[in-house]
């Protein structure tokens, strides 16, 4: 089944942030982090468990697997207004025990229990409490221990496919009229405008769902070309592009940290996937407003759990056992 898949396109324009990170790693040292991302825009959110909704048994498992949250907001450039709601959630998962990247993405009008608010849809809670309250929300409704975040706005996708020269896509036929320049189907290499335009594309083919499989088929082209460049050059470039649209709860001793932990652990390995799952997801206007409502949220757990710790024999939480009966 498609979502079951465990496959290596990234994800959305989230990952932008985490692909800082993993420049850096090309870039190397201390000295470059501190040049480089010191005027990245940083803000300090509670680290305490009960704060963050973290259960004793999530709060245990974060030795050898680092879970941290990333946010997509399509907003003008250096604006991080709370009153935002998130267009893209992922969970990035660095996994040293097993060597791999692991990227979920969470659909944005996923039905969930919002502390403090009721049920509503996930990408509200980034608007209603900002990073701090969407962290809470992730880490009650899906049993996770998540600490930190990185939020990344929009505004960045055009340079950054810039900067790396252009992206190579496989174009559709419904797809041309909305990507200014284009005027065959096939593989198009296509400028930062025609890529934002290409990722933005939403009443074309199979909706919202397509949308953020074009957004990550985008960026996988980006991490890719970055990767296989081995260009220090082109790394520095990117990474002074991402920093003025990027907003995050890590220091930089945190990141130097996960580079470290990505480069020590001889990490190679990028697998992603999506979250509801198709078969255990429904779609569907309640009181006038579409949801996609988890069924059952138990089971879409699970399936998180054994994808992010290779878990097959995870149990839900009494708390996300309620929520999914609230559903």
């Amino acid at each position: 089944m498609a979502s079951m898949k465990k496959n290596r396109s990234t994800g959305k324009k989230v990952l932008i942030g985490f692909l800082a990170l993993v420049l850096l790693i090309s870039a190397g040292g201390y000295y470059l982090f501190d040049k480089y991302l010191g005027d990245m825009n940083r803000v300090d959110i509670s680290k305490n468990d009960e704060e963050l909704n973290i259960s004793p048994e999530s709060s245990k498992k974060g030795n050898e697997i680092i879970n941290i949250a990333l946010f997509g907001i399509d907003t003008r450039a250096n604006d991080y207004d709370s009153a935002t709601r998130s267009d893209s959630i992922m969970i990035a998962s660095l996994d040293k025990q097993h060597k791999k990247i692991k990227l979920t993405s969470i659909m944005r009008d996923t039905y969930v229990n919002i502390s403090d608010r009721g049920y509503d849809k996930i990408n509200h809670s980034y608007a209603y409490g900002g990073p701090e309250l969407a962290i809470k929300t992730i880490n009650k409704n899906f049993d996770m221990n998540i600490k930190n975040y990185v939020t990344v706005n929009f505004s960045a996708m055009a340079k950054i496919v810039d900067a790396v020269g252009g992206v190579e896509i496989d174009v559709k036929d419904y797809e041309i009229k909305h990507i200014p320049g284009v005027n065959g189907t096939g593989l198009q290499k296509l400028s930062g405008d025609q890529a934002v335009s290409y990722s933005r594309i939403r009443y074309s083919g199979d909706g919202d769902y397509e949308r953020t499989q074009r957004q990550r088929t985008v960026l996988e082209n980006v991490i890719t070309k970055v990767l296989n460049s081995k260009s220090l050059t082109q790394a520095l470039a990117l990474i002074e592009t991402l920093t003025p649209n990027v907003e995050t709860s890590l220091s930089t001793t945190d990141m130097v940290g996960l580079a470290t932990d990505v480069f020590s652990s001889n990490i190679k390995t990028l697998e992603n996937t999506r979250l509801p799952l198709d078969e255990h997801s429904k779609g569907g206007t309640w009181n006038g407003v579409y949801y996609l409502k988890p069924n059952t949220l138990v089971d879409n757990v699970k399936y998180l759990h054994e994808f992010i710790y290779e878990d097959g024999d995870y149990q839900a939480s009494v708390i996300v056992n309620e929520i999914s009966e609230g559903i």
